[in-house]
């Protein structure tokens, strides 16, 4: 199989995984105290210099402000950008491998923030290594744990001016699609057994910025179980698949049940792009934009 489907693959099986594993349930809040998304506090020292980061958007979050050279240490599905395939590997990003992370001497991790990674968390914490957990399910907590992360990091600065690019980029392509029809969208996070995309997740927050609508927006979670008779109900006007999905979805008979599929409006989309709720959200709304409304015009950045 190619490099470019198993990065698909990887990219795909952690969101689908991460997901299931996560409750929606908000931390407990503390009056003047920031807390993590496992409700413990957040504790400001003196700038991190060892980093472990043990989920692919954290990752690429502290590439982008300049902290990746920080990095002692992250997990297999962290692939983005390619430079942190040369951080060492430490395997799991959930139920990590403690005596491993431990073992890369960090004064910083950053764990996803999955109840599976909960008895880590406490752990590492035990040992004295200052740990914090993020969800960023959200846009809204992609922008929050950005920020908090420059703060950890000592690179406030460049954090906040990612936060503000991604959000006019996401701002352009609202404005571009506000006056555009909002075809009803499918997307598929896994194929056998059906999983789709949930009103609860950063995708569906997307496709409406992109000027559509997820036919599964009023599930409050990431990703939902449903089956196929239910889709054919709910009649989609797209479905959105994987390169490597859509192959097999269109020459399925199931799957044909499904008007949009027989007659032509299933579409491949950028999962390595759309997938990562990081540095890329822009680029992802705008991408999903020109393929459901292909005369759209985006302005570029001022």
């Amino acid at each position: 199989m190619p490099v470019f489907r198993l990065r698909q693959l990887a990219v795909v099986a952690w969101v689908v995984v991460a997901g299931a594993a996560c409750r929606r349930a908000e931390p407990p809040r503390r009056a003047g105290v920031i807390l993590d998304d496992f409700g413990a506090p957040v504790r400001f020292g003196g700038a991190a210099k060892r980093i472990v980061s043990l989920s692919p958007t954290t990752t690429e979050i502290l590439f982008a402000i300049g902290a990746g050279s920080r990095l002692v240490g992250r997990s297999q599905y962290d692939n983005f950008p390619d430079a942190a395939r040369a951080v060492p590997n430490l395997g799991l990003a959930l139920r990590p491998n403690v005596e491993a992370v431990l073992g890369a001497t960090p004064d910083l991790v950053i764990l996803y923030a999955s109840d599976d990674n909960r008895a880590a968390a406490n752990r590492l914490r035990a040992a004295g290594v200052p740990t914090v957990a993020f969800r960023i399910d959200s846009i809204e907590q992609f922008e929050r744990d950005t920020r908090l992360i420059g703060r950890l990091t000592g690179d406030s600065a460049a954090a906040a001016a990612i936060v503000d690019s991604v959000s006019a980029t996401l701002e352009r392509v609202r404005a571009a699609t506000a006056g555009l029809p909002r075809p009803s969208v499918f997307i598929p996070s896994w194929d056998t057994p059906v999983i789709a995309i949930g009103g609860g997740s950063f995708i569906t927050q997307l496709l409406h910025i992109a000027g559509a609508r997820n036919i599964y927006d009023s599930v409050a979670a990431p990703s939902v179980a449903v089956t196929l008779e239910d889709v054919v109900r709910r009649n989609p006007d797209v479905v959105l698949a994987s390169p490597v999905a859509l192959p097999r979805m269109r020459s399925s008979e199931s799957w044909r049940a499904i008007a949009a599929v027989r007659e032509g409006r299933l579409f491949a989309y950028d999962t390595v792009l759309v997938w990562r709720p990081s540095v890329q959200l822009g680029a992802a709304a705008r991408s999903l934009a020109m393929l459901l409304h292909p005369t759209v015009v985006i302005p570029e950045s001022r």
